[in-house]
């Protein structure tokens, strides 16, 4: 008699920074999902898939949590979000061991929890002591009764070998949703836009992150090379001229990091050519918005 194969959805949920993206790269053991310590970097909903010989687990790492959203940019983030708590078999709800428990307890007020919950305490390696860590999780356990709870470091890689065990008691037999090969369901060009956010997110400070868009306007596949041209959107010509940076070396740099982090995703040679584009408050124009991948 076969054993039984499971099949079922997992979606992560949290606070900004809480560590969502880290965990979603450490359980499929590649870099999908772009991660900075800068809030708010997830703006997309990224399914990541685990196929093993008995199970499939398809992870969905969503943007953080924004209890007041300022922007249409935000609102329509956490459209993804409210979409995902309605489509899972399990939540993987992840707060941040280090802070206090009413912080987390404020964000996540709002959401309607509707699936089975575990809830991790992420950053484990951030707390000094055993009794550091025995007071967190009294504290999360007082506060949250009703839910099992994991202390966790994505980062680090532990217990995540405790974890999956965990995940699949929720999950019911069923078979496979996607082809064993398969790691994702977004397109490579997504991904190679995101790896442009993530360097913009690395090189400059606060103001420019949050302001940028990334578009692909064409992927060449040639024969020894693949030819990349990206335009990059910015809501002031303040914010164009620090991307350039004096004498363009700013965009240069961020031109040279992102085609070497392109370069170890594709396995291959890229050519990558960056443009700027100011678009004035672009996150609150629902036409730009549809335009760079934000949803209707």
């Amino acid at each position: 008699m076969a054993a039984q194969f499971q099949s079922g959805f997992v979606n992560i949920f949290g606070p900004p920074n809480a560590g969502k993206s880290t965990l979603l790269n450490a359980l499929l053991g590649e870099q999908l999902a772009i991660t900075s310590h800068k809030v708010q970097t997830t703006r997309h909903r990224i399914i990541g898939i685990v196929t093993e010989p008995n199970y499939q687990i398809i992870f969905s790492d969503t943007p953080g949590i924004i209890p007041d959203p300022k922007y249409k940019l935000h609102q329509k983030m956490m459209l993804q979000v409210k979409s995902a708590l309605e489509d899972a078999d399990l939540a993987l709800l992840l707060a941040d061991i280090s802070k206090p428990v009413e912080e987390f307890e404020s964000v996540i007020a709002g959401l309607k929890l509707k699936v089975p919950v575990l809830l991790l305490l992420n950053k484990l390696d951030l707390l000094k002591n055993e009794q550091q860590i025995k007071d967190k999780i009294a504290a999360f356990t007082y506060a949250f009764p009703q839910w099992k709870i994991m202390p966790i470091s994505a980062l680090k890689g532990k217990p995540l070998a405790d974890l999956v065990p965990e995940i699949l008691h929720f999950l019911p037999e069923a078979p496979a949703y996607f082809p064993e090969e398969n790691l994702t369901d977004r397109p490579t060009r997504f991904f190679v836009s995101e790896i442009i956010r993530e360097q913009i997110y690395t090189l400059f400070q606060d103001e420019i992150p949050y302001h940028s868009a990334v578009i692909i306007q064409s992927f060449e596949e040639k024969t020894n090379v693949d030819v990349i041209k990206a335009e990059i959107i910015v809501s002031r010509d303040t914010q164009k001229m620090i991307l350039l940076g004096k004498g363009g070396a700013s965009i240069k740099e961020l031109g040279i990091r992102s085609r070497k982090k392109m370069e170890e995703f594709l396995q291959r040679k890229v050519h990558l050519e960056l443009y700027i584009k100011v678009r004035p408050k672009w996150r609150d124009n629902e036409n730009y918005l549809r335009e760079y991948g934000y949803g209707a």
